[in-house]
């Protein structure tokens, strides 16, 4: 039980700054108005956080839940292929729609000078997990390459969604993510996609 008051206290303080930051600007978001947001204390903020620059790295944290929510929505039949590509339309509509482009540009600022825990790389994050899950499926299945290993699919697949936010925060938004991604990541990982023969035997040993 405390263990998950303890989730549930960090993950109210994350949620609380991060909707003010986008309301408000980071720059105009002060500690007192995340705490008040929150609920919690001041001195529940400072257990978890050394202060307001650290919540840049909890964007990881927001990423994660979006994907818990996501994998709930999930057709169990839909090629897994298709799956990785509607989970990161949908992550990439969440992002354009709830963080402001100054914010997600100072994270990956953030991200590359920082010594300390580079969040966006710790694979093992929920992130990282529902996305082996998804890809050692779609290769049980067939839909993707059994001669690469799933690790490797993840790591291209994650490259690929940097890189793409990356491209956005430096050509300062001057397109929709989301519209560019849905013709990009498939292009970028169409190499990792099963053959449809390999498809089809898969199918027919999961049949007998």
């Amino acid at each position: 039980m405390a263990k998950k008051n303890t989730r549930n206290t960090r993950g109210k303080i994350i949620d609380a700054a991060w909707q003010l930051f986008y309301r408000q600007g980071y720059d105009d978001t002060t500690v007192e108005e995340i705490i008040e947001a929150s609920g919690t204390s001041r001195g529940s903020f400072y257990h978890y956080f050394q202060g307001k620059d650290a919540l840049l790295s909890t964007l990881a944290d927001v990423f994660d839940r979006k994907y818990e929510e996501l994998m709930e929505t999930l057709d169990p039949e839909q090629d897994r292929f298709e799956q990785l590509m509607y989970l990161n339309r949908e992550l990439f509509a969440m992002l354009e729609n709830s963080i402001s482009l100054d914010l997600a540009a100072r994270l990956y600022s953030y991200q590359l000078v920082t010594r300390g825990d580079k969040s966006l790389l710790d694979h093992n994050r929920t992130y990282y997990r529902l996305l082996r899950q998804t890809v050692l499926q779609g290769q049980q299945r067939g839909e993707l390459r059994g001669d690469v290993t799933a690790n490797e699919i993840v790591r291209v697949y994650a490259l690929c969604e940097r890189a793409l936010i990356y491209d956005w925060c430096l050509s300062e938004g001057d397109y929709s993510l989301s519209q560019y991604a849905k013709t990009m990541m498939p292009m970028f990982l169409q190499g990792f996609r099963g053959k449809p023969a390999e498809v089809c035997r898969n199918v027919q040993n999961s049949i007998l």
